[in-house]
């Protein structure tokens, strides 16, 4: 029998290997929820920073949620506005992906539990490195999953704005996982060739010295862990479909009551009341739209935009938190006609402005790229009829492939110019 160590014969309550006495920990176990989680939490990475360049953050200061980013932007590009759908489908993948995961990383974390309890703390520098490493992964991993999770569910809890925390939050954990993922790819791979319960290296211990009696297989236990991630799509991934599914969306966000019916019966985020729009302001006799460009600054009306040439777009809306529309039908004003009404016969970038007063992306920028496209609107309808006050009115914003967030509603500004 093999002699113990002293910290080993010290050792009391979750330091003691006997306190971990499940059967179902082993290296396959882990192996197998390891590999998913490279899988998906790559893909996370991945989308989350598509959806971070979709603001076009070097654009304008009010489009950068993140200020002092600094080499973490590298890799930032002008958002194309081709193919239209492109925001609802990173999106889509990214919040539903980032529900559906919670299951496996929970388990990951439950099966190597024991590791976080090991004594001595640290045996030589490069074990100390990789515990460090692993508690970055650990709590990490819990502070994205949960700052996602509660924007997902527009519940803003924590401390400061959601974007940074978000952000940052992310490369950390990224780079801990990178990191982790060098360390322990080889052993996992091996582990699955392997595949028989029980297999593989065993190398970090995660074997119970003294395992109770199993109640359930590991592909059982595996089978559970997919079927609560199955539970998660089916109630979260229907705000990205269309028909019957967005029923059984109940854990992401509905942005309050459904809309109803009728043209105007598709999903918004903020209603004219809580972003402060009176009536009487958005009235054909009081409302202007202010345009300011090269050749100088012009005010119209409802009616005198009408007068212009009007054009229509199918194109959906998808926002942040996940949810999306199917397409809708909107008609108006080209952005890149108004920009030639004020001296810019070449599309150049617009700072838009509206009448909102509180809350965030009260103003926005939009790149010259996407103010030459000809589905880039002024909206004055959709589906046939006049927007309502909780869709725009009288005038917003719809761009291809952009943030909802960035289709800004009762517009009362545009500056055309290099921002």
């Amino acid at each position: 029998m093999p002699r113990s160590s002293p910290s080993t014969r010290l050792a009391r309550g979750p330091f003691a290997p006997d306190f971990w006495r499940s059967p179902l920990r082993g290296p396959w176990f882990t192996s197998v929820l390891g590999v998913v989680l490279l899988a998906g939490v790559t893909i996370l990475f991945v989308t989350g920073l598509l959806s971070y360049a979709a603001y076009n953050p070097d654009l304008a200061p009010v489009n950068d949620k993140t200020p002092g980013k600094g080499i973490l932007g590298f890799y930032l590009f002008s958002w194309p506005t081709d193919p239209p759908w492109l925001y609802r489908l990173t999106q889509g993948v990214h919040v539903t992906l980032g529900l559906v995961l919670v299951p496996v990383l929970l388990a990951k974390l439950w099966s190597v539990v024991p590791r976080l309890f090991t004594l001595p703390p640290a045996r030589s520098l490069t074990h100390a490195l990789e515990r460090i490493s692993l508690l970055l992964l650990v709590g990490g991993a819990l502070f994205e999953f949960t700052t996602g999770i509660l924007n997902v569910q527009l519940d803003y809890v924590f401390p400061g704005s959601f974007y940074p925390l978000h952000f940052y939050g992310a490369w950390v954990f990224f780079g801990a996982f990178a990191a982790h993922v060098a360390l322990k790819a080889p052993v996992a791979f091996r582990n699955l060739r392997r595949m028989r319960e029980g297999g593989g290296e065993d190398a970090d211990g995660l074997v119970a010295p003294r395992p109770d009696p199993p109640t359930v297989s590991r592909r059982g236990a595996l089978g559970l862990v997919g079927g609560g991630s199955l539970l998660l799509f089916v109630t979260s991934a229907g705000r990205s479909f269309d028909g019957p599914l967005r029923e059984t969306a109940v854990l992401t966000p509905h942005g309050g009551p459904e809309p109803g019916g009728g043209p105007a019966g598709f999903q918004i985020n903020k209603t004219a009341a809580y972003a402060g729009i009176r009536p009487a302001e958005t009235t054909e006799e009081a409302w202007r739209l202010v345009v300011t460009g090269r050749s100088g600054t012009v005010r119209l009306d409802r009616a005198e935009l009408l007068g212009m040439p009007l054009h229509s777009a199918s194109l959906p809306i998808a926002c942040v938190e996940g949810w999306s529309t199917s397409d809708q039908w909107w008609r108006g004003v080209r952005l890149r006609d108004l920009a030639a009404l004020v001296g810019h016969e070449e599309p150049v970038d617009v700072f838009v402005e509206s009448l909102q007063r509180r809350g965030a992306f009260r103003r926005g920028a939009l790149r010259a790229n996407q103010v030459a496209d000809p589905r880039s609107l002024l909206a004055l309808f959709v589906n046939g009829e006049e927007l309502t006050a909780d869709h725009g009115y009288p005038a917003r914003i719809i761009v291809p492939a952009a943030p909802g967030v960035l289709a800004t509603k009762w517009v009362a500004r545009l500056t055309f110019g290099e921002l």
